[in-house]
This record gives structure tokens, sequence and C-alpha cells, in this order.
């Protein structure tokens, strides 16, 4: 840690993960050595987040020191550790994989230490081979990690609970991959994240037939992530467990939905216990409402479609809730998975609502629910193919917005008949933040976007001049857009209550 006293009170190391197991953490993880790269080029690191877990005082060699050389931090873990877990790959079972290019580094916790905090989770992506490498090198690609960074960044700002890209270090190697151009370059990646807890971590002790270890872990994520659930007896705190994974998990797809974002790999390895984002592959977001895009080419089946992400998550969770039979009654744990009905529903009005500035009380009469507004609202921008986010744009804080939607360059779309029924209702509800929108990014003629072509244009300029000004300018401009929207997205996950996503008083 670098000698700043306020920085160094600030930083709260707990690796509680060292409760799971004993000297090799089995079953759980496996101690590892990360891999020797040539050189270590800071690309970026997260400030704002550096802050809030009491990083921000390392120099730039001090970072690298930890996030490239992998030095541990001070009274944290001494050595990194691969994570075992199994997981269905595309609805395929599959028993050979774990932590195959990443480690746990560290924990800690973040807010207020008379608060107690999140137990928060440093990991890498491309930090070298483990034991699940398999035939893999272990290693990330620049480009890899270019694309996860500005996945994080797009999605905390329109209110996603997602993982947070903590640092990028370009690491001079070359690495051929049947995916893009090669030889490209190579990068390690480390993630600030909430739980390394995965679906896949209780299907593979379900697999090796170990109630003891799934018991183990469900008590370490009761105490972690649910602690007034401690009190419980097994197996009811192991169904009441499952009812919080299941409540988090159904607010998640509604926020994948509600921010256009196609997460294009949801294999139940991929979904973690506090209903967090992460791990992103080939995602995508939408350009208009369409329900059949896909963001993985391989995804031939659409099964991991945009307008299919609840059915996913609901799928994954039921073979979750398989897992736990073997230390709960199946019937019970029957009866938390169809929370997810009711639940998802909500969550969707929620984020919507949220994402159009809108309070869900509204001040008249209206004909239909809030749900039932949210789908007829997707549905009218699937059917107008109008571009997601500029609807958003257009519509924020509704009837305080309709004169500025009315001069946006689709407007046209907004006088068609079959919009008068949905304009109607938008003046319905309460701006939930009207003050909002004398904010400087409701000052710009378009909004903040994300799309696959501009993702390659940033790229391009990186690997053809190693130019980075592009991607600098698009960090800012999410900054703007996430200052501007208010989300505080740290402020629900594990216990969240809802309404949590509704913007705060400041920016």
């Amino acid at each position: 840690m670098a000698e700043n006293t306020k920085s160094k009170a600030r930083y709260r190391p707990d690796p509680q993960i060292l409760t799971l197991g004993g000297e090799t953490g089995a079953p759980f993880y496996d101690p590892v050595e990360p891999a020797a790269f040539p050189k270590h080029v800071l690309r970026y690191r997260n400030q704002r987040w550096a802050a809030r877990v009491g990083l921000d005082a390392l120099t730039d060699a001090e970072w690298t020191d930890h996030f490239g050389l992998f030095h541990p931090l001070t009274d944290n873990l001494e050595q990194p550790l691969a994570l075992r877990y199994h997981g269905h790959q595309f609805r395929v079972y599959n028993p050979d994989i774990g932590d195959g290019r990443g480690f746990l580094f560290a924990q800690l916790r973040d807010g207020a230490r008379e608060k107690g905090g999140r137990l928060l989770d440093l990991s890498t992506k491309g930090s070298g081979q483990t034991p699940y490498s398999r035939f893999g090198d272990g290693r990330l690609t620049l480009k890899g990690g270019v694309r996860e960074l500005l996945a994080t960044e797009m999605l905390e700002a329109l209110g996603v609970y997602t993982s947070k890209t903590f640092s990028l270090i370009e690491t001079g190697e070359e690495l051929m991959r049947h995916d893009e151009p090669s030889p490209t370059r190579s990068s390690v990646l480390v993630r600030l994240g909430h739980s390394h807890v995965r679906f896949g971590v209780f299907q593979r002790l379900a697999f090796e037939k170990n109630p003891a270890a799934i018991k183990h872990l469900v008590d370490y994520c009761v105490d972690q992530f649910d602690p007034d659930l401690a009190g419980l007896p097994h197996p009811e705190k192991t169904v009441a467990l499952f009812r919080r994974v299941v409540q988090r998990t159904a607010r998640l797809a509604s926020g994948w939905m509600a921010a256009g974002f196609v997460h294009g790999v949801l294999n139940t390895d991929n979904m973690n216990v506090t209903g967090e984002s992460f791990d992103y592959g080939p995602w995508r977001f939408a350009p208009i409402a369409d329900p059949s895009l896909t963001a993985a080419y391989f995804d031939e089946n659409g099964i991991y479609a945009f307008g299919r992400q609840a059915e996913a998550a609901a799928w994954n969770l039921a073979r979750l809730g398989g897992a736990l039979t073997f230390v709960a009654p199946e019937g019970a744990l029957n009866d938390a998975l169809q929370v997810f009905s009711t639940t998802y529903p909500e969550a969707m009005a929620d984020a919507f609502f949220a994402r159009l500035g809108l309070l869900r009380t509204p001040t008249a009469p209206t004909d239909t629910g809030d749900f039932e507004f949210v789908i007829d609202f997707l549905r009218w921008m699937a059917e107008s193919r109008a571009p997601f986010e500029r609807v958003f744009f257009d519509w924020f804080c509704g009837r305080e917005s309709e004169q500025r939607a009315s001069a946006s360059p689709i407007a046209s779309c907004y006088d068609e008949p079959v919009f008068s029924k949905l304009r109607s209702q938008l003046m319905g509800f309460e701006p939930s933040a009207p003050e909002r929108l004398g904010h400087a990014y409701f000052k710009n003629p378009a909004p903040c976007t994300m799309l696959i072509d501009e993702v390659e244009a940033i790229w391009d300029r990186i690997a053809d001049g190693d130019d980075w000004t592009a991607l600098n300018s698009k960090l800012e401009a999410i900054g703007q857009m996430r200052s501007a929207l208010g989300f505080n997205a740290s402020a629900y996950g594990a216990g969240a209550e809802r309404g949590s996503r509704l913007p705060q008083a400041t920016g």
C-alpha cells in the first residue's frame, strides 16, 4: 500500500474465502502462480472504485506491482486461488471447467467501516494457466480487455448491477485467436466484483456428491451476503438463500432488458449468487428492441437472445435448485423458484420506469398495470424499430420531455397513431427527478450509445496506431451519462429493496 493514512484507513482486507477450506481449500479452490509477462503497460485504472476500497493512493508503479505482477496486497491472500466449478454451457453440462485463465487475487470491503461494507473480490482475466486451462493459454487479448471495460462502464451508467473493470494492463505478448486478426496484443484485466460463488460451484459439489461441502458453502454465502438469514436452521437456510438468489437474478435479467443489453453467454458458470452481472465476452447493446438479437456467433439457436434472457436466467436457477436438493427438500426449492415469475414483472417495471425517469405511481388512473405498460412500450419499440437508447434519451422524465421529444430526429415515430396511447400514459406518471434534465448530457444532440460498430472503431484506432483517444473520449461520454442518470448502482444487489434503481437526488 502507498503510505497514505487516509487511504490505508479505507483499505479493509478481508480474505474470507480462506474460511471455506483447509490449506488447499478442497473442494473449493487451488493455489496457483500468475503468469510472468514480458512487459506491463498500464492502460486503465479505475480511480472511482479504487477510492471506494481504499486503493486510490497507489502509485502507478505500485498498482502495476499488484495488478500486473500480482504481488499480494497487505494482509490479503498470500497466493492467488483458482476456483473450482462446473457448469451448463449452452445447456450442455461440462465437468471440465473452472478458473482457466483467471484467479481470485484478493478480498476486501467497501463502504463505511461502521456499516460493515460489502465483501468484494479482486479477480483476474488473462493471468495465466491454471489446472483448469485445458488446452488454453490462459491469456486475454487486449481487445477483449477493452471490450470488457466498455461493457462494464456502460452497464454501470445504465443502472445494471455489474462487476467493475478495475485495472487493464497490456502485457507484451502476441496471441493467436481464431475470432480476431492474429497475432494480436495481450492484456491482463482485474475485476472488482461482488461474489466469486457461481451457480457452477454448487453444481460441481453436487456432481461430486458432497452435501457437506454444499452445506458449508451455503453457510459461507449466508454469512457474507445475507447475514440476516444466519439464524435459520438447515435446510430452511438453504431454501431462504435460494429464494434470495432467485429474486436477485430476476432483477438482473430485468436490468439487462432495460439497458438493451445482450450478455451473450448466460451459462450457469457465468451467474453468481449476488445477482451481479459479470464475465463479458461476445456481448452486444441492441440498436433496436429486437428480441431475436444474439451476441455470440455460435449461439445458433438463439437461446441467449435479447428476448430470451429471462428464460435463460430461470433455466439456470432451476439447475442451481437441482444442486441444492442434496441439502434441502425439492418441493420447498421448487416453491422458491416460482418466485421468479412474480419478481421479474415487478423488476421489469422498476428497471424501465427508472430508465424513463418516472415514478411508478401515476397521477391519473390507467387501464393497464406498470408491467403491461412496459411490455406495450417494448412492443412498440420493436415494431417501430426506433433506436433503443434514443427513445429513453428523448422521453426521460416523461411529460417534462415532451417538447424535447418533439424536436428529436425520430419525432415522426412519436407522431404515429400507434404511439398515442403510450404518449398519454407517459404523461400520467410523475417524473422522478426532473432537475436532471438540466444536466449537460441532455443538451447533447444524441445519447451516448455503445453499438458494435462504435466498439470496433475504438479498437481499430488502438490496433492501427496505438491511438487511445477514442476510448478515452467514449469513457468520458459514459461518465457524463452516468452523472446525468444518477443510478446508484452500488446501493442494490444482495439484499436490495424494490425501487433501489431509482435515480438518487444527486448525481
